[in-house]
């Protein structure tokens, strides 16, 4: 992989950044190779979205088929988002020692023999224990192909629009993963769900391990090392306090079931143990503090875990709702989710136009509008509402909000980072987005089990009002204090990290 101090001089009296921004990477000898890239990592987030959102669709049929006692219901979901959440900063770290290709083509060969166990499965237990297997081949496509991207292209408009399509990627998932469900669940086998992925999986491998450009050598030279204090604490800590949120409504006895209070005091301990060693002690953290002293990192990381995990609550409810209120069959539901996918699709083709011409912020804001949107249509619907006026409207809300801030958290983090920490940018904005939806599902699980007896109706609304509080919330974070520039052509981090030296020596120089 070109490094940025071959394409071009630090110096901005040499080159015309504007036209970097456009430019083809010199990795790729044509259009077709980078077709052929760009393809190979795209694949990543549309079979994370895939894996996530269609088994929703198709968890009436698993509980039917396979026995799925009630208390266990969410596992086959929260597994697959338990293993992704305490493992992305590993293969964060993972990915900065050895480079994209080694950890993005085994996570890829990994998803295609997990994805096939899951098809075989022949009791309820191993379909969860299988399921995790795949979060932990997610959580090694997802920061790595971030990391690829992220240190391919540089910033500009040609970036914009690649990570606007990648973006717009996890509305074709999202579409994708509920129509293959709705079909199998309606006509085949639920198995097929899990064969189809695992053949999209492969030929994303195949594809992968001949078109993402190898890095390791390149890797090697930095020096990197693993983090096992980081490692250890944030498996342990992120698994016993997401379990702790997500099993509490299912417990025996609630948050009053002995094992739900210590496991969830405990995971808090470990985790806040981590971020004091990650951030004061440890020399070479999992985590570096220094990656929330860019600023408006902390505020933007908080309202997106508001924000995603006001997502995920969409997602799952959205489906339980449409089905157990408005009638809709599997398909049904896949033909009113069609707007997110179109949308999407729109919303990639315009953002790499306007993402260098419009206020961050602006951006930010309207999507954060689209997320409260989207939660509040649901809260206020009717019984009997009808899905012109409410649904199709929400869905719309849905594609705006999440395709808008996907992009741009992805463009600033990314953009922020060296190319030493692509994987950690990664990987923070992977763990930011699955910790949200996982946290915030287990709280939305909550809402929804303490409202039981007001009726199931009632409780569905009850977490819509809490989706919306969440919405809300991001929002007055991103009005207070987010504030993200135009995503324009400019200086990579490590360029403007080389120039400030260069300019700091010689005003040492001229001093002396």
């Amino acid at each position: 992989m070109t490094t940025p101090e071959e394409q071009t001089n630090t110096s901005t009296t040499v080159f015309d950044l504007e036209k970097l921004g456009k430019e083809r990477p010199q990795t790729f000898s044509g259009t077709w190779p980078e077709l052929a890239f760009c393809f190979s990592i795209f694949m990543s987030q549309i079979l994370a979205e895939f894996y996530i959102t269609g088994s929703n669709l198709l968890l009436p049929t698993l509980v039917k088929e396979i026995g799925i006692p009630a208390a266990s219901t969410i596992w086959p979901t929260t597994a697959l988002s338990l293993a992704v959440t305490s493992t992305l900063l590993i293969f964060g770290r993972l990915t900065d020692m050895y480079g994209g290709y080694a950890i993005y083509n085994g996570g890829a060969i990994w998803l295609t023999i997990s994805s096939i166990l899951c098809g075989v499965s022949q009791t309820w237990l191993m379909l969860i224990v299988c399921r995790a297997l795949q979060g932990l081949a997610l959580g090694a496509l997802l920061p790595s192909g971030m990391m690829i991207l992220g240190s391919t292209y540089r910033p500009g408009p040609r970036k914009n629009q690649v990570f606007s399509i990648y973006g717009a990627c996890a509305a074709l998932g999202f579409f994708a993963g509920f129509f293959v469900s709705g079909i199998c669940g309606q006509y085949l086998s639920w198995r097929w769900y899990f064969f189809i992925g695992a053949i999209l999986s492969a030929i994303m491998a195949v594809s992968s391990i001949f078109y993402v450009p190898r890095d390791y050598a390149e890797k090697q030279k930095l020096g990197i090392n693993m983090d096992w204090v980081g490692f250890g604490l944030s498996i342990s800590g992120a698994t016993l306090f997401v379990f702790a949120i997500a099993d509490s409504s299912y417990a025996p006895q609630g948050w009053r079931t002995p094992y739900i209070p210590v496991l969830f005091t405990i995971g808090a301990i470990l985790l806040g143990v981590m971020v004091y060693l990650e951030g004061w002690v440890i020399k070479n953290p999992l985590l570096p503090g220094d990656i929330f002293r860019v600023k408006f990192m902390t505020p933007l990381v908080l309202a997106l875990l508001c924000l995603y995990g006001s997502l995920g609550i969409f997602l799952l409810y959205g489906v339980l709702y449409m089905s157990s209120f408005m009638g809709a069959t599997p398909l049904q539901i896949v033909a009113w989710t069609v707007p997110m996918a179109v949308g999407g699709l729109i919303l990639s083709v315009t953002g790499g136009l306007i993402l260098h011409r419009v206020s961050g912020t602006i951006l930010m804001i309207i999507s954060c509008l689209g997320y409260v949107g989207s939660g509040l249509l649901f809260a206020v619907i009717p019984l009997g509402g009808n899905y012109w006026a409410y649904v199709f409207p929400a869905m719309l809300c849905g594609t705006i909000a999440i395709d808008i801030s996907f992009n741009l958290a992805n463009i600033f983090i990314t953009t922020s980072m060296p190319k030493a920490k692509q994987g950690l940018a990664g990987a923070l904005i992977y763990c930011t987005m699955h910790m949200g939806i996982a946290v915030m599902l287990g709280f939305a699980d909550i809402v929804e089990t303490q409202m039981k007896h007001l009726g199931e109706r009632n409780s569905y609304k009850a977490v819509f009002w809490f989706q919306t509080g969440l919405c809300i919330l991001g929002l007055l974070i991103v009005l207070g204090f987010v504030r993200i520039r135009h995503a324009k052509s400019e200086l990579t981090a490590d360029e403007k990290e080389t120039m400030e030296t260069e300019n700091a020596a010689t005003k040492h120089a001229e001093e002396v």
